[in-house]
């Protein structure tokens, strides 16, 4: 189980106000003045360990999502550069973010997999030596027990290849991956916002995934 089996104290009633309360702070995947605010919060309930692991992981890829929204944006449109972006904002709430990522990825050993995931993605939008140097062992588990070829298998492949940074691989790997499963970007922007463009992607269809609700038996 990719999720530590749970209890959700609410009963699922305060995932909906969740939900509307991301959508305020990164409406329409754009970035705010009072976007780095709300934020703060966000990373908050992300190390509760009060809060279910499912929403601590919609925290975390909503902190991803806002991180790279320049990048992702200008894979979207490059060459041309974004035109309803707010750069002030955009910049904002990427420090914002990076202020929190050491004590997110401090919570490695104690999260569940599924949590994991997305700490790994934030690792490679802020790398430090230490951080990437500790993924490969890290993402070892995901990688013996989903095959290429599967969502979570490929994401956690793709992420290794981020850490590596070797931008020849990225670029390989970015283009490998996008003609067979994703939305393509335009090959004159630079390789950094296509590879976290396609990382985005990636994590978005994990997220769907894993958070889906089961049936009840």
């Amino acid at each position: 189980m990719l999720f530590d089996a749970e209890i959700d104290p609410h009963g699922g009633g305060d995932r909906g106000f969740l939900a509307d309360f991301y959508n305020e702070i990164l409406h329409q995947d754009t970035c705010r003045p009072d976007t780095a605010d709300g934020l703060a919060l966000v990373a908050a309930l992300a190390v509760d360990d009060r809060i279910p692991a499912r929403q601590r992981f919609e925290a975390i890829s909503l902190l991803f999502e806002a991180a790279t929204v320049t990048e992702r944006h200008l894979a979207e449109t490059g060459p041309a550069t974004p035109q309803q972006g707010d750069p002030d904002s955009e910049a904002r709430a990427r420090s914002a973010v990076q202020d929190h990522v050491p004590d997110l990825l401090a919570r490695w050993p104690a999260e569940c997999p599924a949590v994991r995931l997305a700490l790994a993605g934030l690792a490679v939008v802020f790398p430090t030596d230490r951080t990437l140097a500790a993924l490969r062992p890290r993402l070892r588990t995901f990688v013996d027990r989903h095959p290429q070829g599967t969502d979570i298998g490929d994401y956690a492949r793709f992420v290794l290849v981020l850490a590596a940074q070797d931008d020849g691989r990225i670029l390989t790997a970015t283009e490998k991956l996008t003609e067979a499963y994703w939305t393509g970007t335009a090959r004159g922007v630079p390789t950094r916002p296509r590879a976290l463009h396609l990382l985005g992607q990636m994590l978005t269809r994990v997220r769907s995934d894993l958070t889906r609700p089961r049936a009840r038996p």
